[in-house]
C-alpha cells in the first residue's frame, strides 16, 4: 500500500506520549464521534493494536484493534485530520493494523456510513449478518449504522 512520504511523519504503536485531549479533538474533526479523553484513555489502553502518526508534535491519524489473539480482531476508530486526508495516512493506519492482525481467522470492523468503499479497496466484504446493540440506538438509526428491520 502506498504510504505518505514525509521525514517529519513518525509512527507509533503505544500510547505513552499520547495527549489525549488531542486525540479527543481528534475523532471530533475528523469527523467520527465525540469521544471524551477519558474514554479514549480506556478503550485505548484495552486494545490489542494501535497506530498513530505524527507530523512532528501534531497528531494526524489513530487507529486500534481489539483482539484476541487467534479467532477474531475487530478495527476500530479510525481517524485521519481533515487537513491531512488523501494523502494515505488512513491506508497506512489500516495497513499496520491489518499486517498485526492477519494471523486471525477474521478481521472485522464497522465502517461510518458513506466509508464502505475505502475498506472494500483494502479487501473487506459486506457482513449480511452482523447485527448491533448501541447504547444510544436513536443516533445509531440516525447515523445509518443500523435500521429498524
Amino acid at each position: 500500500m502506498d504510504e505518505p512520504k514525509n521525514e517529519k511523519f513518525s509512527w507509533h504503536k503505544t500510547c505513552e506520549k499520547l495527549d489525549w485531549e488531542e486525540l479527543s479533538h481528534l475523532y471530533k474533526i475528523a469527523p467520527l464521534a465525540d469521544k471524551k479523553a477519558a474514554d479514549l484513555k480506556i478503550t485505548f489502553a484495552n486494545s490489542r493494536f494501535v497506530w498513530l502518526i505524527y507530523d512532528e508534535q501534531k497528531l494526524l491519524g489513530a487507529g486500534r484493534a481489539l483482539a484476541d489473539g487467534l479467532d477474531c480482531s475487530y478495527i476500530c476508530d479510525v481517524a485521519v485530520h481533515p487537513d491531512y486526508q488523501g494523502y494515505g495516512i488512513g491506508k497506512g493506519i489500516m495497513s499496520r493494523l491489518l499486517e498485526q492482525s492477519k494471523d486471525h481467522r477474521k478481521i472485522i470492523l464497522y465502517a461510518a456510513p458513506g466509508k464502505e468503499g475505502f475498506y472494500k479497496k483494502l479487501g473487506f466484504k459486506r457482513m449480511t449478518t452482523a447485527m448491533a446493540i448501541f447504547q444510544d440506538e436513536v443516533r445509531a438509526l440516525g447515523a445509518g449504522l443500523v435500521d429498524e428491520s
